[in-house]
């Protein structure tokens, strides 16, 4: 056998994997300046709970909810026992009393929203991952089952929830499928939701993810999205819980990325050092994941198109409830 050519078989191996852009520069301009010219066509963005806040939904850890320190009431054995799948089959009442705390009823999508909107419509969004665990009550924010991404226009096909859906549940015992309604109702009025199976009447648990519980199989089935990706964005999210976290290296190596969120930390498997002197495709901006793509939409020149497809898809949406509130006032009073 005949010496192997590294040199030929490391060619012939890139030659398989798209070519991606090189940055210019470290920061929202050198990121709009390969999108502007033409050279990003498959953008991965990894959205965190961050990018909710601007929609009167906060974090769940954050100062505004008031939840995560007022977990004490619950006697739980350790405040993110209200995540767990074992506490929840022990005790599935703090869970459910959390998600009513969160209720927002009047939320609608943020700017961040629609900047993936409209990455959508310009054929850039290869693919949407939302890290819903500790933001799973985003979904409890509506009088349907639609989500944010839902509200503001997104296609289900590129949406990936890492950590499952609120959208429907399942019996513990005998996996009976309900809707996000039935749950919903139950959860407002004080109530656990219980199977109705007469034989059964067990728990119905929503379809997120809990601490303990494997991820939902389309999250596996799509990593391979990142051999062709061109852009990572990852934004709203401090990336502290894994696998979700360690989506950032899946990316070959030389990938722009780019982070935007309010506190910038060392992420990845390795930690990314964003600071090195050699780094040459990691971008940071820190703030407010709407301030983050305002600026960026601006440099783009979306920044127009991006305000006015929010003040039309919000007057749409506002349109929308005020039609289902006239009707269930007709539903009612002709009872």
């Amino acid at each position: 056998m005949g010496d192997i050519d590294l040199s030929s078989l490391k060619d012939a191996l890139n030659s398989e994997c798209p070519a991606f852009p090189q940055l210019k520069s470290l920061d929202l301009e050198g990121i709009s300046d390969i999108i502007k010219a033409g050279k990003v066509k498959n953008v991965i963005v990894m959205a965190g709970a961050g990018i909710s806040t601007a929609a009167g939904i906060p974090d769940f850890r954050s100062p505004q909810s008031g939840i995560y320190d007022n977990l004490e009431e619950y006697n739980l054995p350790f405040p993110l026992a209200v995540f767990s799948i074992d506490y929840f089959h022990i005790d599935p009442s703090p869970f459910f009393k959390v998600a009513k705390r969160l209720y927002r009823p009047d939320a609608k999508p943020t700017l961040t929203h629609y900047f993936f909107r409209l990455l959508t419509e310009k054929h850039l969004l290869k693919r949407l991952y939302t890290q819903v665990r500790r933001a799973y009550c985003v979904q409890l924010s509506h009088q349907n089952v639609d989500g944010l991404e839902r509200l503001a226009g997104i296609d289900d096909t590129v949406v990936v929830e890492a950590h499952g859906t609120f959208n429907t549940g399942h019996c513990v015992k005998c996996k009976k499928l309900y809707d996000f309604e039935y749950m919903k109702n139950l959860i407002l009025d004080d109530k656990i939701p219980k199977c109705t199976d007469k034989d059964c009447n067990d728990v119905v648990k929503p379809d997120i993810v809990f601490f303990g519980e494997k991820l939902p199989q389309k999250f596996f089935a799509s990593r391979g999205d990142f051999d062709v990706c061109d852009l990572l964005i990852i934004i709203g999210t401090s990336l502290t819980v894994t696998p979700f976290s360690l989506m950032v290296d899946q990316v070959r190596s030389g990938v722009p990325r780019l982070y935007i969120n309010r506190d910038v930390s060392e992420i990845g498997f390795n930690g990314i050092p964003w600071d090195d002197p050699k780094n040459k495709s990691d971008v940071v901006f820190r703030g407010d994941a709407d301030i983050g793509v305002t600026k960026l939409a601006e440099l783009l020149g979306w920044k127009d198109e991006l305000l006015e497809l929010k003040r039309k898809t919000d007057a749409q949406l506002g349109e929308s409830k005020s039609t289902r509130a006239a009707s269930t006032s007709n539903t009612g009073s002709s009872k």
